[in-house]
């Protein structure tokens, strides 16, 4: 969400946000009832379940009486579905971090468009800690059941690609809405720090976000972010699974600099997320950045101080990455060296070299020739060694 005005500073219950909001436990089962009628809900549950025995699977949903329920009963397995048949596991580290009822703004990178919060909450309820509400973009709300989904799964929305007045508008609404949620309903919420992926893994949190987080409160910039604890999350998958998607649209880009993804692209990309490999994945819980945000009160600049919030939040992400040896040999392959040739074996090298021919081998491109395949490769590699280069960089300034 892009904000380009100056700050202007409002009180939370001057803003009404019924339109992007959950669905509360007093509404769940009459939106529900209108969910599982939905012939595209009806196809997305069996592609996803193929052996899923549909009318039962109705009664069931039916029968869940709030969102709290649904989640620990019906998306907890599904996710420990997914883990077991797409990942070699998904560990949460940092939980010691945090205070037993309280409430936080996670704020973390974004690899995958589903699951990233998805897992982070999966994460919390295999250690019986609350889940978060999660930030979701109206760009990904391509039918009105998805809509309804994610907002009985506790999601609420992010309205994005408006012109500069009504982004102004739903910047105040979003943020009023975050700060009511921490300080209101002491409910956690998540939000990735920048609109849409990192698609090189080069992980920077957005000057707007920052802006949009600090406009509700009615006090100064680093007052107002205070008061929704902002703790930063370090997501780690080893395999992305969508690395060739990206390195194909990076190429159409070079190609075609006006190049626009379709909406089949982010189907592709939220199906391919979903169902395919990731080997291991990590989620790092950093410290709530109260006490890092004290040291600022003092700068007078308004913008200078959103730069360096966004430096810091990108710091403590940077710190909290998993390094596998994949990133490692990315790396090295990428800058021709042998720096980190102790932190792998020549058996690694060969299967990531033959990782990356199978993944670019399903690229789908007409008349790709040698030059443009190898810049394919080479994307990815940035994707892969970027999370290192970007650690090594904030260690340094630790």
């Amino acid at each position: 969400m892009e904000v380009k005005s100056q700050f202007v500073f409002l009180m939370v219950e001057e803003i009404d946000f019924k339109d992007i909001q959950p669905y509360s436990d007093n509404e769940f089962k009459a939106r529900m009832a209108e969910l599982v009628v939905e012939p595209g809900f009806e196809h997305a549950v069996k592609y996803v379940m193929p052996d899923v025995d549909f009318p039962e699977f109705v009664e069931k949903l039916k029968s869940i009486p709030d969102n709290s329920t649904f989640q620990r009963e019906m998306m907890l397995p599904f996710l420990q579905l997914l883990v077991s048949k797409t990942t070699d596991g998904v560990t949460i580290g940092g939980l010691e971090n945090l205070e037993r009822g309280k409430s936080y703004t996670f704020l973390s990178n974004h690899r995958d468009i589903v699951l990233d919060a998805s897992f982070l909450n999966y994460g919390f309820l295999i250690n019986n800690w609350p889940t978060s509400e999660v930030a979701i973009g109206n760009n990904l709300l391509i039918f009105d059941w998805i809509t309804d989904l994610v907002k009985l799964n506790k999601s609420f929305i992010v309205k994005r690609d408006l012109k500069m007045t009504k982004a102004l508008e739903a910047a105040k609404q979003l943020s009023a809405y975050i700060h009511y949620d921490i300080n209101e309903k002491h409910q956690s919420v998540w939000i990735a720090q920048r609109e849409g992926r990192a698609k090189d893994s080069n992980d920077r949190t957005q000057e707007a976000l920052v802006k949009m987080l600090a406009l509700a409160g009615g006090g100064s910039v680093i007052d107002n972010l205070q008061s929704i604890d902002i703790v930063p999350v370090s997501i780690t998958y080893e395999y992305d699974p969508n690395d060739h998607l990206k390195a194909r649209e990076f190429l159409l880009r070079k190609l075609d600099p006006d190049f626009r993804k379709s909406q089949h692209d982010d189907l592709l990309s939220m199906e391919t997320g979903l169902l395919q490999y990731k080997g291991r994945v990590h989620f790092e819980i950093g410290k709530c950045i109260n006490e890092d945000l004290s040291h600022l009160s003092c700068e007078t600049d308004k913008i200078e101080v959103v730069k360096r919030v966004c430096s810091l939040i990108d710091r403590h992400i940077h710190l909290g990455y998993k390094i596998y040896p994949i990133n490692y040999i990315a790396y090295d392959l990428l800058h021709s060296t042998d720096r980190f040739a102790d932190c792998y074996t020549e058996r690694d090298v060969d299967e990531f070299n033959t990782y990356l021919d199978k993944k670019l081998d399903t690229v789908r491109l007409e008349n790709v020739s040698s030059l443009d395949r190898k810049f394919m490769r080479e994307m990815m590699l940035v994707m892969y060694s970027n999370p290192l280069k970007n650690k090594l960089e904030a260690a340094e300034l630790a």
